[in-house]
């Protein structure tokens, strides 16, 4: 009986032991996943920089700005094609190109976004749904793609942008 009862002691301990390693690896990778965001765009805040009177970009602004004054909705009347700002969201940028037909949003292309690896695979799947939620919106107010937190906030952003660029 002693070896039957030294075996089942050493499977105790070999499944102890897998159990601790396993719980050392989620609370490892927990504490080196960046940070979970949320697209606030619902909220008017006040913008930090003015936003272009043209279509252009602003240049060497990127990162993460608070949300321009208009709340996320399309300009009234506006009518042309608008490029938004460069938006750095930690790995690679956002940039997006948005339509307008008397202030309808007709539609939106992404200009960049981020490549290489993992973050290509992200963005594949994360522009067109994205691309959809803009324009069944009509705004930047727009919900975030599970698994693609960072891109969604910088496309919204990019949008936003566009959207304060077109005449009111």
């Amino acid at each position: 009986m002693s070896a039957t009862t030294s075996e089942g002691s050493r499977r105790l301990a070999g499944l102890a032991c897998l159990l601790g390693a396993a719980v050392l690896l989620v609370l490892g990778k927990a504490a080196t996943a960046p940070p979970a965001t949320k697209i606030a765009l619902g909220r008017p805040q006040p913008s930090p920089t003015p936003a272009p009177s043209s279509g252009a970009a602003a240049a060497g602004r990127t990162g993460s700005a608070p949300v321009p004054p208009s709340g996320g909705r399309a300009a009234s009347g506006g009518t042309g094609t608008f490029l938004g700002r460069p938006e750095d969201v930690g790995y690679g940028t956002v940039q997006v190109r948005v339509t307008l037909t008397t202030g309808r949003i007709t539609d939106v292309q992404a200009v960049r976004l981020p490549s290489g690896g993992r973050s290509s695979e992200i963005a594949a799947y994360a522009a067109p749904r994205l691309r959809s939620e803009v324009l069944a919106a009509q705004s930047a107010n727009i919900d975030t793609v599970s698994g693609a937190s960072f891109t969604s906030e910088g496309y919204a952003r990019s949008v936003q942008s566009a959207l304060d660029a077109a005449p009111k």
